[in-house]
């Protein structure tokens, strides 16, 4: 990309990435990175992967910002580098809270019928 694509995102506190595809292929790439320490048969696991694979494909493919904006879905890419953030931050505690594994003990009886 030979320079900015706009000045400002007009978003508080959220400023223009000079190079949004790069920043996005990294982000994903240590999101990808992360998630093959949780087992493979884990929901997060598959679902988180399966979205990080598309939209990683999406950013190789399209070279034009604005394009690729529409094709995320996520609005500007600068939010759209947000929540890539924000995935890699929750994937790496999702490492340390292993959610997959079972119940440390048995819930409360009647925990999940409503009402009571």
């Amino acid at each position: 990309m030979a320079g900015a694509l706009r000045k400002t995102t007009g978003l508080v506190g959220l400023a223009v990435c000079e190079s949004p595809h790069e920043r996005l292929r990294i982000l994903y790439a240590k999101i990808l990175d992360v998630l093959e320490q949780v087992p493979k048969t884990a929901a997060y696991r598959k679902y988180t992967e399966q979205i990080t694979n598309e939209r990683l494909g999406m950013v190789k493919a399209e070279p034009d910002v604005k394009k690729l904006e529409d094709q995320l879905q996520g609005g500007q890419i600068e939010e759209v580098i947000l929540q890539a953030e924000n995935e890699l931050s929750l994937a790496r505690k999702m490492i340390q809270w292993k959610p997959w594994e079972p119940l440390v003990e048995e819930p409360p009886a009647n925990q999940w019928k409503w009402p009571i």
